[in-house]
């Protein structure tokens, strides 16, 4: 097919030159000269049978899920300076733009370096940018949140929530199973955390803990 399509590139050159081209004969020459200088690199270059390759774009604009907004809603964003910052941010992420929504946090919390949702969020979002993975600034973002909102429910069920996308099936459990036992019956996230940590048990069961022997031996 490539050969096919080079030959019918050359062969419209070659017609436009002749009708509509006004050249001296020497001029005609040399065209013809690298039209042809042209298919002998082809040919020894080229593969045409090559089959093509596909560029995976550097954003995945169906990597974001909408479900982590109804988390984050019900653990405390209602939404005081945040709100703007967190809504802009969202509308990046289903985009596709995860590196540009977390910069966009990034200048959040500098203007508002004392509202945990923002840092929430901002920990959200560098994890999305990371597909998932945990990284140290998305742990520094969490606990930050943490420690200025040491009630706030969202810093550990988000941290939970990045550890166990990462794999890190323990971690999450413990860090949701505190979350669980701080939170109150009424709590609106609390079945939602029950029904994770239910299925966790079913994907990856606790190992059993050894009683200590209170003789020491």
């Amino acid at each position: 097919m490539g050969w096919i399509i080079l030959f019918l590139f050359v062969l419209i050159c070659a017609v436009a030159l002749l009708k509509l081209g006004k050249l001296s004969r020497p001029t005609y020459e040399i065209t013809a000269a690298a039209l042809l200088l042209g298919v002998a690199g082809y040919a020894w270059q080229g593969n045409p049978g090559m089959a093509g390759i596909s560029v995976i774009p550097t954003e995945k604009p169906n990597s974001f899920d909408d479900d982590m907004i109804d988390a984050r809603n019900e653990m405390g964003e209602r939404f005081g300076s945040a709100k703007e910052w967190l809504i802009f941010s969202d509308s990046l992420n289903r985009a596709g733009k995860h590196g540009a929504a977390a910069n966009y946090l990034r200048n959040g919390v500098k203007e508002h370096p004392d509202d945990p949702d923002l840092w929430v969020g901002l920990g959200n979002a560098l994890v999305v940018h990371a597909d998932g993975v945990i990284t140290p600034a998305a742990q520094f973002a969490f606990q930050k949140a943490a420690n200025l909102s040491p009630e706030h429910p969202g810093p550990p069920f988000f941290l939970g929530l990045a550890y166990a996308q990462s794999g890190k099936i323990d971690q999450a459990r413990a860090i949701w199973t505190e979350l669980l036992k701080q939170s109150d019956a009424d709590a609106p996230w609390r079945k939602d955390l029950e029904s994770r940590l239910a299925t966790m048990e079913q994907m990856q069961p606790a190992l059993p803990v050894e009683p200590t022997d209170p003789t020491g031996q």
